[in-house]
Formats: structure tokens, C-alpha cells, sequence
């Protein structure tokens, strides 16, 4: 490949976002990462270009469906282990936990607040939520550190990194 052009789930200051950069430095990669709003949405995208490569992140809702479905188009090409940001409960304004009755999280990290409440909303990724969230479409968000700083929100509670798996797929 000369110029590869990576595509993942954005936007930006998303896990995979970080993990693209990561995945291009640490390969010595001259390249272009592409964002989008949901993976599948950057599949055939994919599969028409030999220089274009997916990344996946192991816990992304219905990745088996994503591979399973596009058997015929792409082909997994390499896996890594790599930090995501700090993970945070976060909120437009202070307040406390037990006053949040609206919450919005990607599906992956929801099971980090679902014991403190009964019903999340779900988007399409930390990013997406942590904007709807400066929105005052919800009262909190589950997202990344550097997410929640970019919407200048409040953090309620930081639940650190998370080592990730990531997945690299290419055309077939």
C-alpha cells in the first residue's frame, strides 16, 4: 500500500479514532483517517479500495454481524490491544448522581452506569454522546476524556482506560 486511508467511527475523540492513529504510527503508515457515523456506513466503502482499511473495536455492537454479513468483501487482517481514553460519567451541569434521570452512551460502555440507572439511551458513538449531552438532550453521557473536555462538560465519575481490542479488515 502506498497511501492507506483508514476508516473508523467517529466523530472525532472517539476510542477508535485514537486507536487509528496509534495503528498508523506504530506500523510506520503514511495516512488518512476517514470518520463516520457507524462502521457499517465505511464497509463498502472499503471493499472498493485496495489502500483502505476498516478498524473495528472488539466490543462494537453487532461486530459479528459487520463480519459475518460482509464475508464476501472483507478479510481480517490484523488485531491489537490498545487503551481507550479515560471512560466518564459526564454532565452539562453539576449535579449529583442521584438527580440524573437521562442518560445517552454508546451500547459498549453502558454496562459501567447501568447499576445506578434503570433506562440509557444509546448512540452511535462516546463522541455523539458526549455532544448530545452539551445539547441538554440528556442530563449525562457515558464518553471519552478528551470528549467530554472538547464539550467542556463536568465529570461525575471517571472510570479509567479500558485495554481494548481493536481489529484491522481489509478488502478482500
Amino acid at each position: 500500500m502506498d497511501k492507506v486511508t483508514l476508516h473508523t467511527l467517529g466523530p472525532t475523540n472517539t476510542n477508535c479514532e485514537a486507536a487509528a492513529k496509534y495503528y498508523l504510527d506504530k506500523n510506520n503508515l503514511d495516512g488518512e483517517i476517514i470518520l463516520y457515523e457507524t462502521l457499517e456506513s465505511a464497509v463498502d466503502i472499503v471493499a472498493n479500495d485496495k489502500d483502505a482499511l476498516l478498524l473495528t473495536c472488539i466490543v462494537y455492537p453487532k461486530l459479528n454481524k459487520l463480519v459475518f454479513d460482509n464475508l464476501e468483501k472483507l478479510k481480517l487482517v490484523d488485531c491489537f490491544i490498545f487503551n481507550t481514553f479515560e471512560m466518564v460519567l459526564s454532565t452539562k451541569k453539576e449535579v449529583e448522581l442521584s438527580a440524573i434521570s437521562t442518560i445517552i452512551s454508546h451500547p459498549a460502555p453502558t454496562p459501567l452506569i447501568n447499576k445506578f440507572v434503570k433506562e440509557i439511551s444509546l448512540a452511535n458513538s462516546n463522541s455523539e454522546a458526549a455532544k448530545l449531552c452539551f445539547d441538554e438532550k440528556f442530563d449525562a453521557c457515558i464518553t471519552t476524556m478528551p470528549a467530554s473536555k472538547f464539550y467542556n462538560l463536568k465529570i461525575i465519575k471517571n472510570f479509567g482506560e479500558v485495554p481494548m481490542g481493536f481489529a484491522i479488515h481489509n478488502k478482500l
